[in-house]
């Protein structure tokens, strides 16, 4: 209970502090009289630039006697953001943009007729920045459209580039895994087609499995290599949230089902078997519509925090929910291993799904978890680092369900000759022993 609580606190404090990454946006604001809004996060080199168009400025209300020189954007660290907020609690200013921690991209002072401002703000020191906007009017509504587009000059090429400093190479990262995938997809064709007298039904969902990883990986490096270098994905994002969308819901199914030990201990699922599916596949999709919001609204959406929340929530409540099938398996292999006279065979069944329990555990907790750590407390220059790390890890989960569940001849679940029952029922004897 205890490990339930702190992997519950630690992915909700990870996840709602992560921003999304930068390319070129378009914002509408619409009678927002938040004080603060933040908008994108971004890395940037010593030749950073940001272009900010703001207009169709308006306020609820234009009392010529207010001082416009409290409203505007400025660019802002996450370290001098605490310090900011120390500043305003403690009464040394009454508004961010008098910080002198902040730096100033674009001061309103005074609406012009047009409504219309328009800005490039060239940002020399290296850093990660968030892209702020302040207004300190009190009980003052804005609304204004915003174009905004963070960006690195790449050398004496002078080539923009749209991907934050510590992303910029994960367009060749996705391009190499989703390689590796393909031929893993490769290699379970040829050991099916090998062993296909003992394939079962399961080993093709297997295998669909990879192939959705596979494409879901290359549509995310075709999505982010045209963010690199145009500042937009032209469509490609949309084909990634299809292939993810279709990725989780394969790979949350397989886990229940492996768990469930369908096609291998039994050709059917029972009814709660059946009814962990019915609650994995809906929340699948709310957890797919939740990261498409917060992928493409950011920070500054009013409802950001709360479709965080919604995905935290889905999120655990399905990595919690695939465990179940597998601790069934387990709690009725053991009472089959003393009763059907099968020691052996039961025993090597339980022992597999006790191994396969403790990766998928320690899979999720990595991904969902350790991954976000990772990129929490990495410099701003190698968050490439957590992305690697996570698809290592899913690697290893997929090579590890393959090669315990592969179609075999000779399996734990199948011909055990009479040594191997004697030594598993005396191997289940002195377990129970022990356990007493």
């Amino acid at each position: 209970m205890a490990f339930l609580k702190s992997f519950l606190f630690s992915l909700f404090f990870l996840l709602l502090f992560s921003f999304s990454s930068a390319d070129i946006r378009f914002t509408e604001i619409r009678s927002d009289d938040r004080p603060i809004i933040p908008f994108d996060e971004f890395g940037f080199t010593h030749n950073g630039r940001l272009e900010l168009n703001v207009s169709k400025v308006s306020f609820s209300d234009s009392n010529p006697d207010y001082d416009f020189s409290k409203v505007g954007f400025f660019l802002c660290t996450r370290d001098s953001w605490l310090h900011v907020l120390q500043q305003l609690e403690d009464a040394e200013i009454s508004c961010a943009l008098h910080s002198d921690l902040v730096k100033h991209v674009l001061i309103f002072k005074a609406l012009n007729g047009k409504g219309e401002y328009n800005t490039l703000y060239s940002q020399n020191d290296a850093d990660q920045y968030t892209l702020v906007f302040a207004n300190c009017l009190q009980q003052v509504k804005v609304s204004m459209n915003v174009r905004s587009a963070m960006y690195n000059l790449d050398g004496k090429s002078e080539n923009r580039d749209y991907l934050s400093a510590g992303k910029t190479i994960l367009p060749r990262v996705f391009y190499l895994f989703s390689l590796i995938y393909f031929v893993l997809a490769g290699i379970w064709i040829y050991v099916l087609y090998k062993k296909r007298l003992t394939v079962f039904r399961i080993h093709f969902f297997m295998l669909s499995v990879v192939i959705l990883k596979a494409l879901n990986l290359l549509c995310e490096a075709e999505d982010k290599s045209y963010i690199k270098r145009t500042g937009s994905a032209h469509g490609w994002d949309v084909l990634f949230y299809i292939f993810s969308f279709l990725k989780g819901i394969t790979l949350f199914t397989l886990i229940v089902l492996i768990g469930t030990g369908w096609s291998f201990l039994k050709p059917y699922l029972q009814d709660k078997e059946k009814k962990v599916l019915m609650i994995v596949i809906p929340l699948q999709v709310v957890a797919n519509i939740a990261q498409v919001v917060i992928d493409e609204t950011g920070p500054y959406g009013q409802d950001w925090i709360t479709w965080k929340q919604v995905f935290l929530l889905v999120d655990v409540v399905c990595c919690c929910a695939v465990l179940f099938p597998i601790v069934w398996s387990i709690k009725n292999l053991r009472e089959a291993a003393r009763t059907d006279g099968k020691a052996a065979v039961n025993l090597m069944k339980l022992t597999l799904f006790r191994q396969y329990y403790i990766v998928v555990i320690c899979y999720i907790y990595f991904t969902r978890v350790v991954v976000y750590a990772l990129e929490t407390i990495t410099s701003y220059k190698y968050l490439w680092t957590g992305v690697v790390a996570g698809e290592l890890a899913t690697l290893a989960f997929y090579m590890f369900t393959g090669f315990k569940f592969r179609p075999e001849a000779h399996n734990p679940y199948f011909v055990v000759d009479d040594e191997e029952e004697e030594a598993a029922a005396e191997a289940l004897k002195l377990e129970d022993e022990f356990e007493l």
